[in-house]
């Protein structure tokens, strides 16, 4: 706390515009500076760089966590019971119809959870920025009955995504979104999904940590890698992604290393 304490009293003396270092945190949270700048051109420079705003209390912060919670599209794992809701087509998939509904649902509450959120209205109005300017993008699941029943949203940098947050209104609907999400970004190129920390979710599908050092030298390498800026659209079908059999040799080398 007293470094986190310092930085805010020294940031409100003199204000530090430019982007943080990510290597130099305050913190074990990874917090490495006080956000000033959420215009599209800012974030789009900070996700870059591998920060990214957050705060639950006081001023929003950098963050640049220590480890970051990744998937290898090749390492991605797709659970029997998944496949099989993927197979019975109860469900429909786009990308980009509803980021309004769908960061509203994310802000929402969240049962047996505090009202505690950090997608406040500013936050809520910088990505919706970041959208019209093609650089954030939502995943949406709809029902038989048209209803919005899970979704995400997240941000496309240097060949890399960056989940925001899920949403789910009905079982594993986001997790559902989630995969059709993931086989698109497989095959348009991109490096990997960047899920920031560990939840059980994630890392049921396959996510894992890497360090800072890793993720900042795969950040390097997706400098040059198109990311489709502009509005997503969906271009397969359910049954198509269920299945999917990621994996090779590859997959079982990066895992080698890793252990």
């Amino acid at each position: 706390m007293p470094p986190l304490v310092w930085l805010t009293i020294a940031d409100f003396l003199e204000p530090e515009i430019d982007l943080p270092d990510p290597d130099r945190t305050v913190n074990a949270m990874g917090v490495c500076g006080i956000v000033h700048d959420l215009s599209p051109a800012g974030l789009t420079a900070a996700y870059g760089r591998g920060l990214f705003p957050f705060a639950h209390l006081g001023p929003l912060k950098w963050m640049s966590p220590e480890a970051r919670c990744v998937l290898f599209f090749d390492e991605l794992h797709i659970q029997k019971r998944l496949r099989r809701q993927l197979r019975q087509g109860r469900h429909t998939v786009t990308f980009d119809r509803d980021f309004e509904g769908v960061i509203t649902a994310c802000a929402g509450r969240r049962e047996g959870r505090w009202r505690l959120t950090w997608i406040t209205p500013r936050i809520m109005r910088a990505y919706a920025e970041l959208f019209d300017a093609g650089h954030a993008h939502s995943f949406e699941v709809w029902n038989q009955d048209g209803a919005l029943v899970g979704g995400g949203y997240g941000v496309a940098a240097n060949g890399c995504f960056f989940t925001e947050s899920q949403f789910s209104r009905e079982p594993n609907t986001s997790k559902l979104g989630f995969t059709v999400l993931n086989w698109h970004l497989a095959h348009w190129g991109f490096l990997l999904n960047d899920g920031k920390w560990p939840t059980p979710t994630i890392l049921d599908m396959g996510f894992r940590d890497i360090s800072r050092a890793e993720f900042g030298q795969r950040l390097a390498q997706g400098a040059g890698v198109p990311t489709r800026v502009g509005r997503w659209e969906v271009e397969t079908d359910l049954k198509t992604v269920a299945a999917w059999q990621p994996g090779g040799a590859a997959a079982e080398g990066r895992k080698a290393e890793a252990e």
